[in-house]
């Protein structure tokens, strides 16, 4: 925790265009600290570069941007300062991208988990929650959903606040 943020790492869940953007958002332009933007997603066809591009006007000019597809522990670590708030957008993303790259994705959980509990400033954490809907009919979309899951609880045991966001509106979960 620092003197202006409440929290230490904070980790916001929601569904798909639940809010859970808008709401790192805020939190970090009324944190009184630096923002960054630390992007999971790729641009793989125009439509996430649509996306891509709609995130970014939706920022404005005084985030800086960095982008960390595979090496998010890393981009933290080299990010975060005591006057700096980093927003990581998002988890789900960077899972896929670590799936598809064939990652051991224990062992970037365990990295990812180090490098919130040693980053010099506050970081807000948003994924989707996936596990709410119908089961995938499929075994990949099963181990997706799963992965997912377990990637948030570790996530949410190890950050000081965790959010869930539906329609909107925030619900804290826990501190």
């Amino acid at each position: 925790m620092t003197e202006d943020v409440p929290f230490k790492n904070c980790l916001i869940l929601g569904g798909a265009r639940s809010g859970k953007t808008r709401r790192a958002l805020s939190l970090a332009e009324t944190s009184g600290k630096t923002p960054i933007y630390i992007a999971t997603a790729q641009a793989f066809d125009d439509e996430m570069q649509e996306r891509i591009d709609l995130h970014k006007a939706e920022r404005g000019p005084n985030w800086r941007t960095i982008e960390a597809s595979l090496e998010l522990p890393a981009a933290i670590t080299a990010a975060s300062t005591p006057d700096s708030i980093l927003l990581i957008d998002c988890l789900t993303l960077w899972l896929s991208n670590l799936t598809f790259a064939e990652r051991d994705i224990t062992v970037e959980t365990q990295h990812l988990i180090q490098s919130l509990k040693d980053a010099a400033g506050p970081v807000l954490v948003v994924s989707n929650e996936v596990g709410l809907g119908i089961v995938p009919d499929n075994a990949l979309a099963r181990r997706f959903r799963d992965e997912q899951g377990r990637l948030n609880q570790s996530i949410a045991a190890a950050v000081d606040r965790v959010e869930f966001i539906a329609a909107g509106l925030s619900l804290t979960l826990k501190g």
